[in-house]
């Protein structure tokens, strides 16, 4: 099966962007990754970290690790 690399968001991905810029332009601050699952349905932590990681290796956030709200708009 072939290894294939993807240069776009995904709808979820989208959504999980769309998450974050609102929380930063609104409260000022990141959203925690719980928050994030319950913004788009996603109850699993690992799942809404899966896609933080794609969304950070396409360049459209950098992330502190071991941070709460260690997420930034690049």
């Amino acid at each position: 099966m072939a290894n294939h690399r993807v240069d776009y968001l995904t709808s979820t991905q989208e959504q999980i962007l769309r998450c974050i810029r609102e929380s930063i332009t609104e409260r000022g601050e990141a959203p925690t990754v719980r928050e994030i699952g319950a913004w788009v349905g996603l109850r699993s932590r690992s799942s809404v970290h899966y896609h933080l990681g794609r969304i950070e290796a396409l360049g459209y956030i950098a992330r502190e690790p071991h941070r709460p709200r260690g997420i930034r708009l690049t």
